[in-house]
């Protein structure tokens, strides 16, 4: 079902054996199955927004979530990310909190975080559709081993790349990650149940761009 394979070409060709994959090919077939019956969200343009937004060679920093939101209009394919004119979820909305702190960051009117993806910064969902008003519905169905592999394929063949990993969800994919020649840095999750237990003041945003800088990295300009 090639409408599913419309990624980014740099991202086709580091990934094309995963499609040909069994499991790909199961994962699709579910998600024709799903889009007859249920709204899916983000929409099919959107699925790979964050390979489109942010081409393989020029990753920097990667953000790792779990699933895209399942509410109306929400989900634009980047993690963490609503469409412009949206309320900002809870975990954004501290996401912002911390920028701000760290950085003098004004917080932004809205929680798109399209500019980040243009910048080098992967916003990658380990699950990348969901079924409506149903989180986790499209969870083990091949999504996390294809995301995975990306971010396996990340550390294999780039350098130096920060990755940052809030959360138990997202600090289980250390393992994917050789921390000999990548960066991690790790903080519990800025959902509003553990923010206040480290997620703010671990000041992410200034190490990254510390790290870019000491390598001759562009840093990133976090401000929306």
């Amino acid at each position: 079902m090639d409408t599913y394979l419309k990624i980014e070409s740099s991202w086709k060709e580091c990934l094309h054996t995963e499609f040909a994959c069994n499991y790909f090919k199961s994962l699709e077939v579910f998600l024709l199955e799903e889009k007859k019956r249920f709204t899916v969200y983000p929409p099919e343009p959107r699925i790979f927004a964050a390979f489109e937004h942010t081409p393989f060679e020029k990753v920097t920093a990667v953000i790792i979530g779990q699933d895209p939101y399942h509410g109306e209009g929400q989900a634009n394919g980047l993690c963490f990310s609503v469409n412009d004119g949206l309320r900002k979820p809870p975990s954004l909305v501290n996401i912002f909190k911390e920028l701000h702190s760290d950085l003098g960051i004004p917080i932004p009117q809205n929680g798109n975080l399209e500019k980040w993806a243009q910048q080098g910064v992967l916003l990658l969902n380990a699950t990348l559709t969901v079924r409506a008003h149903q989180a986790g519905s499209h969870q083990k169905r091949g999504w996390e081993r294809f995301t995975d592999q990306v971010i396996r394929t990340l550390s294999e063949k780039r350098e130096g790349v920060v990755f940052l990993l809030w959360g138990k969800y997202a600090q289980a994919k250390e393992p994917l990650i050789d921390t000999s020649k990548h960066h991690t840095l790790k903080a519990p999750h800025p959902s509003p149940f553990s923010a206040n237990s480290g997620f703010f003041g671990c000041r992410h945003f200034s190490k990254t761009n510390e790290i870019l800088r000491s390598q001759g990295v562009s840093e990133i300009d976090w401000q929306l």
